[in-house]
């Protein structure tokens, strides 16, 4: 497929002036969505995160359990939506979470860099869901977007996409902070989502600007234009710097404003953090917990 052409069917994009009035305008919204209610959903809609070197099958053990025990404390609040790793550990937390409705992501594709070859990619992914995942986090070449090459970026994403069952949700990690300006944001996430991505999302949180209420104006905004355009909903995850319940709520008021309520489920809005998930218990609760 072409993907290149497929992009001249769709407008450009917004000007940055615009994406810092809509930013401003959530931001002013965002305060109304400070309430238990939405810290709930939020909570919710959360990939529960460990990525990091230390990562062992005792130390992710402990984690997916804390996890898979949240219901048993807090009967009354809905628990995250998954358990997000490296793909090696996606074995470990099925065996902890076994029995119970929690999802299990992990992340793939030579996360966080992308920067391998196709065949070990593909191979990551089709191993990954072969353990047990049920959803998996990859990442769209940077260096080709950077440099104009979109139909190897897309390729990829719909060779990778190739290696999973349909029932296994792609998200697809644009690294909005890499791409910086809006239009080759808005590019990244129309060649994501025209290549089979799930959910389009920010950011691997391993460069220094993760997550941001800008990108994701310009990731909603395409988003709605590529639902306009072909009828298939695309969700869409925040993740990198997603800490207190108000960054929580702004990105839920983002979404709310661009896409609509009928976005605001966690089959397609997702949060990827860790302490997250105890900040959003403390604002639920009222003072501070740490279950995670």
């Amino acid at each position: 497929m072409e993907y290149s052409n497929t992009l001249n069917t769709y407008a450009p994009a917004i000007t940055e002036e615009q994406v810092a009035q809509l930013v401003a305008s959530a931001k002013a919204a965002a305060v109304a969505n400070e309430n238990v209610d939405v810290y709930k959903f939020c909570l919710s809609a959360i990939d529960l995160t460990t990525l990091t070197c230390n990562d062992s099958v005792e130390s992710v053990t402990a984690f997916a359990k804390r996890a898979v025990t949240f219901p048993d404390n807090y009967p009354d609040i809905p628990n995250v939506a998954s358990i997000c790793v490296y793909p090696s550990f996606v074995e470990t937390v099925g065996l902890a979470v076994d029995g119970t409705p929690m999802r299990i992501t992990s992340v793939g594709g030579g996360f966080p860099a992308s920067q391998t070859f196709l065949e070990v990619k593909m191979l990551e992914v089709a191993m990954a869901v072969e353990n047990g995942a049920d959803e998996v986090d990859i990442v769209l070449n940077v260096g080709k977007m950077l440099t104009g090459a979109y139909d190897e970026a897309a390729a990829e994403v719909e060779m990778i996409r190739s290696e999973m069952d349909e029932d296994v949700v792609l998200k697809v990690i644009i690294e909005s902070g890499a791409l910086k300006s809006p239009e080759l944001i808005r590019k990244a996430s129309l060649l994501s989502m025209e290549a089979g991505a799930d959910f389009i999302k920010t950011s691997t949180g391993k460069i220094d600007v993760a997550a941001t209420p800008e990108a994701a104006v310009v990731m909603c905004q395409a988003i709605k234009d590529y639902y306009e355009k072909s009828g298939r909903r695309v969700g869409f995850k925040a993740a990198g710097g997603v800490k207190t319940p108000q960054d929580a709520a702004l990105y839920y008021t983002i979404v709310e404003q661009i896409l609509g309520k009928e976005w605001l489920t966690t089959e397609l809005f997702r949060i990827g953090a860790s302490s997250a998930a105890n900040n959003l218990l403390s604002g639920i609760l009222g003072h501070e917990a740490k279950h995670f």
